[in-house]
């Protein structure tokens, strides 16, 4: 059975596509906000995500279409725009700015680009760049280690897109294996794949799209990123530690004793992201070895308490959103879950006992709509395993 994507390459070009390739999104159930500040972070890739159906064009020439934006895109390898054009082929341009000024690029290609959820809080702007970064290595004949695929895409989000992103969203993308918590160390990128344990609880993951979307670089997102920042400098200050660049200075770098003796002196504002930022590590550390015990309620547990931290201490989370956490907090069969992205807007993503999947599907949307009826038929609801990160 053929893709949308190859359908619609076929209906413009009028033949097949002579490659297909697939990334998939993510969820992290434990870590959220934190990679940014060299934190830890768990993650899965999810059966869901972005594909690409495409072929070469020896003229150099990207030409792109996606199933979910009508305005199609078009650059040169050779001249792509030195700014972003404020579209959602922005992440394209930039993937092609810096794979060119790493390697040299002599091939474009025409695509179509078909997204399988809507957009909003499981990194479909990651998804979508690695995909292409995949694509466009294909049709030039580079082969690139996993690593430096994260770290191109990276770049672009922070150089190019300008959004201030750890490597959180990357790193389970193409490091995630099925049946496998990805256990991360953002600061030296060491991971740990942690099996599913033989005495777990049966589980799946679960997606509640509140129907609202949103769009990470116009959100508070950097801003949140600067306080931690300005926390950790003011931090090592009245500790008397050295200091360098703001934007190289990290809460990682702070130990945690300093925190407890200098955070009164801290801004309301900046302790609440930094009490989130050092209370969110300790609770990976603890899912990770409830994970490894197969303790899924406990780890679920621990997810729920991050989702709390998330809207108390961290302070994001639109109405819709936080009315959706709080279902789910007291709706039987549901583990653990918070939002998913940086939750501004998007979706909350569940642990879910599969036996109560019908009853969770139900009663979570009618509590939902009940409270917000204008987004019936924008709400819903999807339950997803997990999978392999990006292969190529």
């Amino acid at each position: 059975m053929s893709l949308l994507c190859e359908e619609k390459f076929h209906e413009i070009y009028r033949h097949d596509a002579e490659y297909v390739g697939f990334c998939p999104y993510r969820i992290c159930p434990l870590g959220a906000h934190s990679d940014h500040q060299h934190g830890k972070i768990t993650g899965m890739a999810i059966d869901k995500g972005i594909h690409i159906a495409y072929n070469p064009k020896q003229n150099g020439v990207v030409e792109l279409c996606s199933l979910q934006f009508d305005k199609r895109a078009q650059w040169h390898i050779a001249g792509v725009p030195s700014v972003k054009q404020g579209d959602w082929a922005d992440y394209l341009r930039g993937a092609t700015a810096v794979l060119g000024s790493r390697y040299p690029l002599r091939t474009g290609l025409s695509g179509v680009i078909e997204g399988s959820l809507p957009i909003g809080g499981l990194s479909s702007s990651a998804a979508v760049t690695l995909v292409f970064l995949s694509a466009l290595c294909k049709v030039n004949g580079l082969s690139l280690s996993q690593s430096e695929m994260i770290e191109i895409s990276v770049s672009v989000e922070n150089s190019y897109v300008g959004v201030s992103s750890g490597k959180l969203d990357q790193s389970c993308e193409i490091y995630s294996r099925k049946d496998q918590l990805l256990y991360l160390d953002t600061e030296d990128d060491r991971y740990e794949l942690i099996p599913r344990s033989e005495n777990m609880k049966p589980w799946e993951i679960a997606i509640f799209f509140s129907g609202v979307e949103r769009t990470l670089a116009s959100s508070k997102f950097n801003m949140r990123v600067d306080e931690c920042r300005s926390a950790a400098y003011a931090l090592k200050a009245y500790a008397g530690m050295e200091y360098g660049k703001f934007g190289e200075t990290f809460l990682r770098d702070v130990p945690r004793d300093i925190y407890e003796q200098y955070k009164d002196r801290l801004p309301e504002t900046w302790r609440r992201r930094a009490e989130h930022w050092y209370t969110e590590f300790d609770r990976v550390c603890a899912g990770a070895e409830a994970w490894r015990r197969g303790d899924i309620e406990e780890f679920g547990r621990l997810s729920f308490e991050s989702g709390k931290s998330s809207i108390y201490s961290w302070e994001t989370g639109c109405e819709e959103l936080k009315a959706l956490y709080d279902i789910m907090t007291h709706t039987d069969g549901i583990y653990g879950g918070r939002f998913s992205g940086a939750g501004f807007k998007g979706c909350c993503m569940a642990i879910i006992d599969p036996a109560y999947r019908d009853s969770i599907a139900a009663s979570v949307q009618k509590e939902y709509l009940r409270e917000f009826p204008n987004l019936e038929g924008k709400y819903r609801f999807v339950v997803c395993q997990s999978a392999d990160g990006l292969e190529f």
